[in-house]
């Protein structure tokens, strides 16, 4: 089967999405770069990244690296890309972001907009022919946050959410580990 373009995999936390993604990646057939975005901070994280690098076949490659090089990791990278996830991305270029947690407005929406920027970048940088698949989390389904970061951060991810899914021609929901297709669908499936 081939693939191309880009297809956006959204779920809540445990839905089973990076599962699935995994999943398509493997009945593609193509030579798989997995996109590692997660940063090690604590004992429990680190637990994660392992249980995720268990599960990836030995074939594939990895990469992991500064938030900032991601575009330029897709732009030089062939075959199927599987990005995961683009919420530990955004949280590691949102805490990196002094003005995510001042009172500053307009300077929060400047940072905002930069990181829109790379968000951009990254979906721009999927060459022709190419196929990338980005998992990410579904932020909105959940309460408001009380506290502002929270609230910035959980807006900041569905806006970006927003800004893929335009680039992307397949975006699914998983939820339990079911799979709805809500634009276009897993090509040959």
């Amino acid at each position: 089967m081939t693939t191309a373009g880009i297809t956006l995999i959204l779920g809540g936390a445990r839905s089973g999405k990076s599962s699935f993604a995994e999943r398509l990646a493997l009945e593609s057939r193509e030579a798989v770069t997995y996109l590692a975005t997660a940063d090690c901070r604590d004992g429990e994280m680190k637990k994660r990244i392992e249980l995720h690098r268990e599960r990836r076949p030995a074939a594939w490659k990895t990469w992991e690296g500064r938030p900032e090089e991601l575009p330029g990791a897709v732009a030089s990278s062939s075959g199927l890309l599987l990005l995961d996830c683009l919420t530990m991305w955004l949280t590691r270029l949102f805490l990196a972001a002094p003005e995510s947690e001042g009172e500053d407005e307009a300077a929060w929406f400047a940072a905002e907009q930069k990181i829109g920027a790379l968000t951009r970048e990254l979906c721009e940088s999927v060459r022709e022919g190419g196929s990338l698949i980005i998992v990410s989390n579904e932020v909105g389904f959940g309460l408001v946050p009380p506290y502002l970061m929270g609230r910035r951060f959980r807006d900041m991810q569905g806006r970006m959410n927003q800004l893929c899914a335009g680039y992307a021609a397949n975006v699914a929901l998983v939820v339990a580990g079911c799979p709805l297709w809500i634009k276009g669908g897993w090509p040959g499936r």
